[in-house]
């Protein structure tokens, strides 16, 4: 059993592709925990999404061994994932360390996700190490970037260690920092067992593996345990670290971070922030989990051919498994028909979802418009959370319509700061503040609504700074709009799959790209179709499919034109009974050809 004093626990944060996952890699190589033989590139992304798109989605563990002053020290690293969307899994990880490896891009400088997850990190009360990765570009700026952490992070640049992930310079000198200024956990092996479960996967041959951090006292193999929150009892089969891969051992003792085996049958009894302790009166209390994730995106999820509804039920059920920030309960579309209504914590999130779906699962789905979470006071005083724009009531009954508004900050070259701040008033931004890095670097925050940022703010951003602009939201809370509920209808009928909440002064030209798009995508029928925007039962905009006509007085040459008149008479009279009892077909391709803009139109 290794001495507390000789344990150290931490976790690497970094923005999106500064070089955490290459930096494990290279930790794994230089302890000497994976042979080279069996070495590859981003090791700990075992996802083939995470090897696909490269980035990290899930945190993952691993434990190292380090000589140090001739004592052998054994070092628990959890990878993390930098994406904003993934910040829970983050969040988990800052739980079960003591100190963070905060990782810089010796080019790209401090980027906005690096801020973020600096401060998480201090919240949760850890040593930071400082770092800065490839120093070996030839475009590198080491001395700027120190400056930059100085302003923006407060760091001693004196202590900033300097290495290159991908070529192993400095990665002794990183160990050997980790090893001086993280401080070892505190915990005491004899006290009661108490272990944190921050994450946990499904193996189709082991049932549920859970894994832990132990705060205070010691799990052995063939022990009892009991998971507190869920109130049950089980048999450790068996117990072990991760060196990348399982490796059963007899004990897990405070500090250390391993996983554990018992039987469970099915994920859903396992939950992630929950204690495990010792069954009886002499068990530890309850720690102190995590916060519920907050969902702030919905959309509906369908089987595509309409067949496969048990199938996506097993699917998305296994995913909500694994992801616990992810959740669904089932809907019925009139357009779509049965189908879930999915909770995601942003939009790339939803994406990799539907990604997990349509590769492990094999299972095809049509996506509904992506919207957030608004809440609504209706008259009677109640307050009601929308999580889709079917649930909005009759205007009459509503009190106040409330939007999330987030704080956005933006970090971006100087020479930009312009065309972003306009891209923020055309989102109905509140301008909060202006922050210089570096002369040629700064930071703008604003205040923004939810919807306007999860669309396409991203890819505006990306085009606006060539690239170099980078933007991290926290969400402030519910604040009063002008909002409305856009319907659309199709020969009078409302489609309730394409039904939008958009801003009362967006609705017309929202209105209008809709039905303009609808009127290409639906074919035409024997009678006419008129497809109509509406707010409540005023008509804002609308465009007419006029019908397929036979031309009933080809044979009709020369003579009277009361013969004439009479035959299209005729033909108007069924074309008009047809319009009563006929029925629009709205091809799937229609729905996602609304859908791909987001319902946006010519934003």
């Amino acid at each position: 059993m290794p001495d507390l004093k000789h344990i150290r626990n931490f976790c690497i944060v970094a923005h999106i592709d500064h070089g955490k996952s290459t930096l494990a890699d290279r930790l794994m190589q230089g302890t000497g925990t994976v042979a080279t033989r069996e070495m590859r590139a981003q090791m700990l992304d075992d996802m083939d999404i995470e090897r696909e798109r490269g980035i990290t989605i899930k945190a993952r563990a691993v434990r190292m061994v380090h000589m140090h002053g001739g004592q052998e020290y054994e070092i628990n690293l959890i990878d993390t994932p930098g994406h904003v969307d993934f910040h829970y899994e983050v969040s988990r990880s800052l739980a079960c360390c003591e100190g963070a490896v905060l990782l810089v891009d010796a080019f790209q400088g401090v980027e906005a996700q690096t801020v973020a997850n600096a401060f998480a990190a201090m919240d949760a009360d850890l040593t930071i190490v400082p770092v800065i990765n490839k120093i070996d570009l030839t475009h590198a700026r080491t001395d700027e970037v120190k400056l930059e952490m100085h302003q923006t992070l407060a760091t001693d640049p004196d202590e900033v260690v300097l290495c290159s992930a991908k070529s192993g310079l400095g990665i002794d000198a990183l160990l050997e920092a980790i090893i001086e200024r993280i401080p070892p956990p505190t915990g005491d092996p004899d006290a009661p067992l108490q272990a944190m479960v921050f994450d946990s996967h499904y193996d189709e041959f082991r049932g549920a593996i859970t894994y832990v951090r132990v705060m205070n006292g010691t799990v052995r193999k063939g022990q009892k345990i009991r998971f507190l929150r869920a109130g049950d009892n089980h048999d450790v089969l068996e117990l072990g670290q991760f060196i990348p891969q399982r490796r059963p051992c007899e004990a897990l003792t405070a500090g250390q971070v391993g996983y554990l085996i018992c039987n469970i049958k099915s994920l859903g009894d396992v939950h992630v922030g929950d204690t495990v302790s010792i069954p009886g009166e002499h068990g530890g209390k309850p720690l102190t989990g995590y916060k519920e994730p907050k969902r702030m995106v919905f959309c509906g999820l369908y089987p595509s051919d309409g067949q496969n509804f048990d199938e996506l039920r097993d699917a998305l059920s296994k995913l909500a498994i694994n992801d616990p920030s992810f959740e669904f309960e089932p809907e019925t579309s009139d357009a779509l028909g049965f189908g879930f209504r999915c909770g995601f914590l942003g939009l790339l999130h939803m994406e990799i979802i539907q990604q997990r779906l349509e590769q492990e699962a094999d299972i095809d789905v049509v996506q509904t418009a992506p919207n957030v979470t608004y809440e609504v006071v209706l008259r009677s005083g109640e307050t009601l959370s929308i999580h889709k724009p079917q649930d909005v009531p009759e205007a009459g009954d509503i009190e106040e319509f409330r939007q999330p508004i987030v704080k956005v900050s933006i970090i971006l070259p100087s020479e930009f700061i312009g065309p972003i701040m306009q891209l923020c008033i055309d989102r109905r931004g509140k301008f909060v503040r202006t922050e210089y890095l570096s002369p040629t670097r700064a930071m703008l925050v604003y205040e923004l609504p939810l919807a306007e940022v999860i669309y396409d703010m991203h890819d505006k951003l990306k085009s606006a700074t060539r690239g170099y602009g980078t933007m991290d939201y926290e969400l402030i809370g519910f604040f009063p709009a002008e909002l409305v509920r856009l319907d659309i209808l199709v020969g009078s009928k409302r489609v309730d799959a394409l039904s939008i909440i958009c801003d009362r002064r967006d609705a017309d030209r929202r209105g209008r790209a809709v039905v303009k798009k609808l009127r290409k995508e639906i074919d035409r029928h024997m009678f006419e179709i008129a497809i109509q925007a509406a707010i409540g039962n005023r008509v804002i905009a609308r465009e007419t499919i006029s019908a397929m006509r036979k031309n009933v007085t080809a044979k009709c040459y020369g003579g009277d034109i009361t013969r004439k008149r009479k035959l299209w008479a005729k033909q108007r009279e069924g074309k008009k009974r047809m319009k009563s009892i006929g029925n629009v077909d709205i091809p799937q391709k229609a729905f996602m050809a609304v859908l791909e803009t987001g319902a946006d139109g010519d934003k």
